[in-house]
């Protein structure tokens, strides 16, 4: 991984970017693009645009869209009580059991403060409670105010809160924190477009920093209708099952550090999945395939229905413990998900029949 292309990554997961509340880091990849993207655009949803033309420019150009969220589950203030304490509700999937006793940050307008998330001590819940899993209005948010008026000197309602963010190195390449789901894919699709920055296109490709995906693939429902691409490929984590507890008989055997995942089933294009393959294969990268016999929880699901089709594809990067503050993800499967992709773009020609 270059050092420039490394450092983009880490500030991506040390800025905040609850669904909703992504112009932080949309500001921060418009900044990154522009030393090798052709043309940047930023449309009302807050989507980002990150362009590459063809060589030979053509209102008719064929389109490739790569697509990658900078959305992360986040949390949101609802209600601050007379002591000060911060009640919150999701944003996005949340597994309430890994919540309870993190550190937090609430992004305030005057800047971020840390909270923690706490109920009473264990001493002194009830026999009934010690055994049940709490619901949100069961926890709170101390931030150390004394009461409510010091509170709402800093906090308003609507403030969006994550688990403390950054970034920690674990051993074999292997890197640990909150908000890889989606940081990396949507590095991978950046760290693609520069990888062409020297190539002669003939497709325009263009690697989106999609939005809201947490909440209902919203960023890319819009953003395929915008580009109308011909082509494209979503770039997300999967579940790695190299951990214990995993069914790989239901969630395939697939490993950190053992390539990026090529995905395959009805979501997928099948043209576009043998491509992708034969790109691995010609390059000797190892990938990882995974069936998935429906419809992806991922932006792949819309591309691939938005206006009249899209051959639609979709490339997983290993991630375990998804949705938690200490996703790991390995940094070899991010380099080669990028050339991977890079490559397929730069093959592309515009006279290919996607016919399937």
């Amino acid at each position: 991984m270059e050092l420039r292309a490394e450092q983009f990554l880490e500030q991506l997961l040390q800025t905040p970017s609850p669904s909703g509340f992504e112009q932080p880091i949309q500001q921060l990849v418009r900044e990154y693009v522009r030393d090798f993207a052709d043309d940047v655009r930023t449309d009302v949803h807050g989507n980002v645009y990150a362009i590459r033309y063809a060589q030979q420019r053509s209102e008719k150009a064929v389109r490739v869209m790569l697509a990658g969220h900078c959305d992360q589950i986040g949390l949101m203030v609802q209600y601050i009580d007379n002591e000060g304490f911060l009640y919150v509700q999701p944003i996005g999937g949340w597994d309430m059991q890994i919540l309870l006793g993190q550190c937090l940050t609430v992004w305030t307008r005057q800047g971020p403060i840390t909270g923690v998330v706490a109920r009473r001590a264990v001493h002194l819940l009830k026999p009934e409670e010690k055994n049940k899993v709490p619901d949100f209005p069961d926890i709170w948010l101390d931030v150390g105010a004394r009461n409510r008026a010091e509170a709402e000197e800093w906090v308003r309602i609507g403030d969006p809160v994550t688990f403390a963010l950054g970034i920690r190195a674990l051993r074999n390449e292997l890197v640990a924190g909150p908000g890889l789901d989606d940081k990396v894919g949507l590095w991978v699709c950046l760290e693609a477009l520069r990888l062409l920055r020297e190539r002669n296109l003939q497709v325009d490709v263009y690697a989106v920093s999609t939005v809201a995906e947490e909440i209902g693939l919203r960023g890319a429902t819009t953003a395929a209708y915008t580009v109308n691409p011909t082509v494209g490929i979503a770039v997300d984590v999967c579940h790695a099952t190299d951990t214990p507890g995993n069914d790989r008989k239901t969630q395939g055997e697939i490993r950190c550090g053992g390539g990026p995942v090529v995905f395959r089933g009805p979501n997928i294009h099948p043209r576009v999945f043998e491509r992708l393959e034969a790109t691995a294969q010609r390059l000797e990268l190892p990938i990882q395939v995974r069936g998935v016999p429906r419809a992806t929880g991922t932006d792949a699901n819309v591309i691939q229905i938005s206006r009249q089709g899209v051959a639609s594809g979709l490339i997983g990067i290993p991630n375990r413990y998804m949705h938690s503050p200490v996703e790991v993800v390995h940094r070899g499967d991010l380099v080669q998900a990028a050339r991977l992709l890079a490559e397929f773009c730069a093959d592309l020609t515009p006279e290919i029949d996607w016919t399937p």
